[in-house]
């Protein structure tokens, strides 16, 4: 009998061998013109091992950067350094999609390339610090996107879509997580808008939705997936009602049949003492999505099987694990050691601390 996370699954339109999933991990690499290099290439088809990779976070445009460094999926070099990636990733039996990412407010005037301010839901700055290619910078007030502008927006996420399927992505997820745009419309203090996109929760959950539609259309349901971080409350981003926002909005997620619907679980601390935040989204929003559920954040391998076992998830993504140890899937498989990450190499820099980490050598059993 396969152990848990070993047994394959049906995604929709993907057959996955595993179902270990990748987690999207920002790794501030690409080349001069935000594109992927070979570097990538050979990174990513280091880690075909796991079920599904989620890529990098990737700009659908220029205004959707928020650090140094990221790449894009709005231009034909980023689509073409995407394809070594994929091309890669596929010739070693693995599948990976895309993650489509607007930062929103998340961005200073020194990383949007036209110098221009970063734009979001509202006219809001968001807490804590920004960084930018001149060090840490205070978060500036951001741009109210126009109502015109919204319906670009849109247009942009279904562009980077096409884009994505053109680079031999087997689909996309969009990144409705961690504060960023999309989430920034979900949430209270970020969104106080009166028009249509704010207010309500139907009107504030309407700019992720009218996101996922084009999307939908554009490259099929299939091979659409989301991820959104429920009890999430990166940036300074807070909800009076995130349990009747986040239901709202994934009842109607049902509509569309997505490919999965990726969850983030909260650490303790960063909800502690607000009983208006769940403790495992996972657990609570799995009875409620039709779709299949992948989860993340502070997995273990023990973790991950029991939330397996008990039938809370449908696959289990693993992040800073899978930066160490390239090969993590048969280290599971193996009860092999895990190799400790270094964060000083996570963002920026060249292969030391990305391509570089070994893979196991068992040690040859002596005769």
């Amino acid at each position: 009998m396969l152990k848990p996370l070993l047994e394959p699954f049906v995604m929709r339109a993907l057959q996955l061998k595993n179902r270990f999933v990748m987690a999207p991990l920002t790794r501030q690499r690409a080349g001069k013109k935000l594109e992927p290099t070979n570097l990538h290439a050979q990174y990513y088809e280091q880690r075909a091992g796991a079920g599904l990779i989620i890529s990098e976070a990737s700009q659908i445009s220029p205004k959707g950067q928020g650090y140094p460094n990221t790449p894009g999926i709005y231009s034909q070099e980023q689509i073409a350094g995407w394809e070594k990636v994929t091309t890669a990733v596929h010739q070693a039996g693995g599948k990976i999609v895309c993650q489509l990412w607007h930062v929103g407010r998340h961005s200073h005037p020194f990383i949007q390339l036209d110098g221009g301010m970063p734009v979001g839901p509202s006219a809001v700055a968001e807490t804590g610090h920004i960084t930018t290619p001149k060090g840490k910078m205070v978060p500036v007030v951001p741009k109210a996107l126009t109502l015109s502008e919204i319906k670009a927006t849109v247009e942009d996420y279904r562009k980077a879509a096409a884009n994505a399927i053109k680079a031999g992505f087997d689909g996309v997820e969009i990144h409705g997580a961690n504060g960023y745009l999309i989430d920034q419309f979900l949430n209270d203090n970020s969104n106080i808008r009166t028009d249509q996109y704010g207010g309500n929760v139907p009107n504030k959950v309407r700019f992720a939705l009218e996101v996922v539609e084009a999307i939908v259309n554009e490259i099929g349901a299939e091979r659409t997936g989301i991820r959104l971080s429920p009890s999430g409350r990166n940036f300074g981003v807070s909800n009076e009602n995130p349990v009747e926002t986040f239901t709202y909005l994934i009842e109607k997620l049902n509509n569309y049949k997505l490919a999965f619907l990726h969850l983030i679980e909260p650490l303790a601390h960063t909800i502690q003492g607000l009983e208006n935040y769940l403790a495992s989204p996972t657990i609570y929003f799995k009875p409620l999505i039709e779709s299949p559920v992948i989860t993340a954040g502070g997995m273990t391998f023990e973790l991950a099987d029991k939330m397996l076992n008990e039938g809370h998830a449908d696959l289990v993504a693993f992040g800073r694990d899978f930066i160490s140890n390239p090969d993590l899937v048969e280290r599971y498989r193996n009860q092999w050691p895990l190799q400790p990450y270094d964060t000083e190499t996570f963002y920026g820099g060249n292969e030391v601390g990305y391509t570089d980490y070994p893979f196991y050598k068992p040690e040859q059993i002596k005769k």
